[in-house]
């Protein structure tokens, strides 16, 4: 069963992040957040795979990844540009390039798309409305599934996180 819900959990992921040329890589300098429950999900990803990787997590406000001396998350395998535990990783690495924030008054998410010159995968989801709302479906729950997990501090530090290179989606 888990095996299934984790190919479930890729079907709408590209390939196009692996041949990113950005300077912007979701990879480098970013903090995603990780639940306990993601966290347990990954340690055992790492066990089950012989993957030995020294102290992965850091907690300052919320659990992340931690970033390597070059600024890349310590997942990112620099040759082959790809997440050596894509099929666990974070929920908001799954959602990208759509992100998110909190409407104060209903308490409610609120959905936001990276801008294609820091995300090639954004024009790509964007440009294909019955694409997008696929994605955006899979980013949704993803993004339920982190926010159940985290608890109300953590998600203040989070959403103290500016954006700047994001447009919000109106309804799709």
């Amino acid at each position: 069963m888990q095996k299934k819900k984790q190919i479930a959990r890729q079907q709408n992921f590209f390939d196009t992040c692996s041949n990113c040329q950005t300077n912007w890589s979701c990879c480098h300098e970013t903090t995603p957040p990780v639940t306990v429950r993601r966290r347990k999900i990954i340690e055992i990803f790492l066990n089950k795979n012989n993957i030995q990787i020294e102290n992965p997590f850091v907690r300052t406000d919320y659990l992340f990844p931690r970033l390597g001396k070059d600024g890349y998350c310590v997942f990112h395998d620099r040759k082959t540009r790809k997440c050596i535990i894509h099929s666990v990783k974070p929920e908001t690495c799954v959602a990208g390039p759509i992100t998110f924030d909190i409407d104060h008054k209903t308490g409610k998410p609120v959905w936001f798309i990276k801008m294609d010159c820091i995300c090639p995968l954004a024009a790509l989801v964007y440009e294909n409305k019955a694409t997008l709302r696929k994605h955006l479906k899979s980013a949704e729950k993803e993004i339920s599934m982190l926010l159940e997990g985290l608890d109300p501090l953590e998600l203040a530090a989070i959403l103290k996180k500016d954006e700047p290179e994001t447009f919000r989606l109106n309804d799709v």
